[in-house]
């Protein structure tokens, strides 16, 4: 069964830190593009954070710019993506996605296969 699994979100304060993860099942993450894609009540999904299957490319939204990597660990056919310095406004579901487009974008469409997300939640 091919599919991509969240965890880590949870509870954190303003200023902290979390790790999430998302894991690959039923196929090989190291060939894919992956992404990470974050969506607030009421709002629509926005991008966060990507990288091209070979690490050659990365790119990162202006809003979460310098407080956030994303990563991969290809040896547990998994994705990373620490954050730090979280703010409020961070409170998100959070979504792992890959693709093949060899592209390092945040349009959904690109992406094959998305996980059901795990919940980030930036509070006092």
């Amino acid at each position: 069964q091919l599919q991509l699994v969240e965890s880590g979100g949870g509870l954190v304060q303003p200023g902290g830190s979390l790790r999430i993860s998302c894991a690959a099942s039923g196929f090989t993450l190291d060939y894919y593009d992956i992404a990470w894609f974050r969506q607030a009540p009421g709002k629509g999904r926005e991008g966060v954070s990507c990288m091209t299957s070979r690490g050659g490319s990365t790119a990162t939204a202006d809003s979460v710019k310098g407080r956030v990597t994303i990563s991969r660990d290809n040896a547990k056919n998994t994705v990373y993506l620490q954050m730090n310095s979280l703010k409020p406004e961070d409170t998100s579901i959070y979504y792992c996605a890959a693709g093949l487009s060899r592209l390092c974008v945040f349009h959904q469409y690109r992406y094959n296969y998305w996980g059901q997300g795990t919940q980030v939640t930036v509070s006092s």
